[in-house]
C-alpha cells in the first residue's frame, strides 16, 4: 500500500514530524508515502538547513519509499537540483511532477 498525505498545508516542519509520519504509515503497513511539496516547510528545500538530508535519511533507514510531488522548477539552487536528480536515480526517494508519476515509480511500473 502507498499512503498519500492529503493535508492542505505544511505539516512536516522538522525531522520529528517526518518520523511521526513515517511511523504512522509503517503502522498502516504502507511501503511508501506520497507527499506534496506544500506539505514541507520551505526550509526543506534549502540544503544549508540540512533538513532534507536528515529527513530523507530517516526514510532510507526505515526502508520507506517517499515521493515528493510538485513543480520544482522555481528552485534556482544547482545543488538542490543535483540532490533531487541523484535521489531520483536511486528510486527510493523521488521528486516528481504528479501523483500518477509517483505511484507508477513507487510500484515499479514506471521504471
Amino acid at each position: 500500500m502507498i499512503a498519500e498525505l492529503t493535508a492542505e498545508s505544511a505539516i512536516i516542519k522538522n525531522v520529528e514530524d517526518a518520523v511521526d509520519l513515517l511511523g504512522n504509515a509503517s503502522y498502516q503497513e504502507a511501503i511508501g508515502i506520497v507527499v506534496q511539496e506544500r506539505h514541507l516547510y520551505p526550509e526543506f528545500f534549502d540544503l544549508s538547513t540540512r533538513m532534507a538530508g536528515e529527513i530523507l535519511q530517516k526514510f532510507s533507514n526505515y526502508r520507506m519509499k517517499l515521493a515528493i510531488v510538485g513543480d520544482f522548477s522555481k528552485y534556482a539552487s544547482k545543488s538542490l537540483k543535483d540532490f533531487m536528480l541523484e535521489s531520483n536515480k536511486t528510486g527510493h526517494i523521488i521528486f516528481v511532477a504528479s501523483n500518477e508519476e509517483a505511484l507508477k515509480k513507487m510500484t515499479d511500473r514506471g521504471k
